[in-house]
């Protein structure tokens, strides 16, 4: 027998590299026979992730054989519930439903638990609904391009509604006002819904609101849809013109939503858990639903999804700091 061959058989049995041998056995083993227990999705926050999470979590269970249950994490703008999926077993019975906020709160709060991009392991995205521009029938602006000049015109007059510093639509503000090079006067609400009553009652100008939540108000006149901030028109305000065709490309503010999982979860997992969840984003009844909600269905591949995040939070960490925002 040869050295070459011998030197590879001792290797093979050393003690180490049977340990390691066993134990990807035993982790291909576990992929394959997973889910054999509850699967939990954890959301930091009430609202659009909430809802999407318990969509999801609905349609996922057929498909895993498991029953896939919503665990709210409240407080803390999420950080409590992000830090305790980040915390979890890489193991799948524990899931995230990510957001906005998981990329910007470590720019906007000066302790967070977690590392969004290090201590989580993308899925899938599962949708994204765009933000949109509206503001109260008395501003004279009736497009977006007008209300820029009027904001040139009268610096900080105009004054905008927000679920508070941080928040999802400050930030969207603050990258028209850096991108438009304007100023309009920051009133922060305890959330964005009561920023958007401020606007309907004439205590704000205007608010950057999830297009789900406008469009009902554009319709029946109580508010005037200036953009969505988006690529392409949102389905629930059809009639509102999109950033891009404005004439200010760079002004993308959408609200996306995805799946994640504690890093070091078995890549067999994740490539169980990404077929079942672009099953159920293509199922026709999960596309209604979404639809109806102004957002559309998503389901990129975890590698395109970890580039998704990776340029979000560069882009919203140099508005933030662009904004000279300072953590809480």
């Amino acid at each position: 027998m040869g050295n070459g061959v011998w030197d590879w058989i001792k290797v093979i049995l050393h003690p180490s590299s049977l340990i390691l041998y066993c134990g990807l056995a035993i982790g291909s083993a576990s992929a394959q026979q997973y889910p054999v227990k509850p699967v939990r999705i954890i959301v930091g926050f009430t609202g659009g992730s909430e809802l999407m999470a318990r969509m999801v979590a609905q349609q996922l269970t057929p498909g895993l054989g498991q029953q896939v249950l919503v665990d709210p994490r409240l407080g803390a703008a999420g950080n409590i519930g992000f830090e305790a999926a980040a915390r979890s077993a890489p193991d799948g019975y524990t899931l995230l439903m990510g957001a906005v906020p998981l990329l910007t709160n470590p720019f906007t709060y000066r302790k967070v638990g977690y590392d969004p991009m290090r201590d989580f392991v993308p899925i899938a995205m599962v949708a994204t609904i765009p933000n949109g521009l509206v503001v109260h029938p008395s501003v004279p602006a009736k497009s977006l391009r007008e209300l820029v000049q009027l904001a040139r015109a009268h610096p900080g007059k105009i004054a905008y509604g927000s679920g508070g510093v941080g928040s999802a639509n400050h930030l969207a503000a603050e990258l028209l006002q850096g991108a438009a090079r304007i100023k309009f006067t920051h009133i922060p609400y305890k959330s964005a819904g009561f920023g958007l009553v401020g606007a309907m009652s004439g205590d704000v100008d205007m608010v950057i609101i999830v297009v789900t939540s406008a469009a009902p108000y554009v319709k029946d006149g109580r508010m005037r849809g200036l953009a969505v901030f988006d690529t392409k028109r949102a389905a629930s305000m059809p009639e509102v013109p999109t950033s891009v065709e404005a004439g200010f490309p760079q002004i993308q503010a959408v609200n996306w939503y995805g799946v994640l999982a504690p890093a070091g979860t078995p890549r067999p997992i994740v490539e169980r858990l990404h077929a079942e969840l672009v099953k159920v984003m293509a199922a026709p009844e999960m596309r209604e639903r979404l639809r109806a909600l102004g957002g559309e269905p998503d389901s990129r591949a975890p590698e395109q999804f970890g580039e998704f995040m990776r340029a979000e939070h560069a882009r919203w960490g140099s508005v933030i700091r662009d904004a000279g925002i300072q953590p809480e």
